[in-house]
């Protein structure tokens, strides 16, 4: 919580900074605005997360008390190719490669006395994301938009088909997945190329649980992805 309260401050004395800038000087690098393609390049970190609920049927884990899942911080880059369709909407595909951590801590009692258990998941995704980007009219060198699309992401990481049997057991979910992702961001022209700084939550619509009725899975009924996205983007 902390730290999202840094990075939105941040964020907001940064753009009021860039607005008293950039608005009050010359229109930099006028000729991105009559172009129909723009390819980019976007720089960004990531905290993932889960929705899940749980199963009220299962039997085999009654003395649990509490599932906690930690957020760490990952990383991800992609490649920027953005379609004009108007002066104010562009469509935007984003092809990019994202490392994800997530911490999963069962609380449980056993023979009386309370104990906890942990395990975690790494993964590495190719996302392919499909947006549409409004703005607002250029205001000298600054603008604002909102996004709104689906991603599709494929999990290179992903451990569905390890035999539980063979050692601890681990969360195992679903190769692919799909979500749908709302934001926004700023826009700054500067003499020979834009960049902005961009703001997304992904929310995943499929349930990716592999459920093989190990301690860490018995009690879960759906799992579905949680991710916050922060970027810097640079377009020519």
């Amino acid at each position: 919580m902390l730290l999202k309260m840094r990075l939105t401050l941040i964020i907001c004395l940064f753009v009021l900074t860039g607005w008293n800038s950039f608005s009050q000087q010359g229109k930099n690098y006028p000729a991105f605005d009559h172009k129909k393609f723009h390819f980019g390049f976007a720089l960004g970190v990531n905290t993932a997360d889960f929705r899940y609920t749980l199963n009220i049927d299962s039997t085999g884990h009654d003395s649990l008390t509490g599932i906690q899942i930690q957020k760490r911080p990952g990383f991800n880059l992609g490649i920027i190719s953005s379609w004009n369709i108007h002066e104010t909407l562009s469509l935007r595909f984003v092809p990019s490669l994202s490392f994800q951590t997530r911490y999963f801590e069962y609380s449980y009692v056993k023979k009386g006395e309370p104990k906890t258990k942990s395990t975690h998941i790494e993964s590495t995704t190719l996302d392919f994301p499909l947006m549409l980007k409004l703005r607002t009219k250029r205001l000298g060198n600054f603008a604002a938009y909102a996004l709104t699309g689906f991603q599709y992401s494929l999990d290179l990481a992903s451990q569905k088909d390890v035999d539980q049997s063979l050692g601890e057991p681990i969360v195992k979910m679903q190769q692919h997945d799909f979500a749908y992702q709302v934001g926004g961001g700023f826009d700054f022209w500067m003499p020979y190329f834009k960049f902005a700084v961009e703001l997304k939550l992904s929310n995943g619509i499929k349930n990716v649980i592999i459920q093989d009725n190990t301690f860490f899975m018995d009690p879960l009924s759906s799992l579905r992805t949680k991710v916050w996205w922060f970027s810097i983007t640079f377009e020519g």
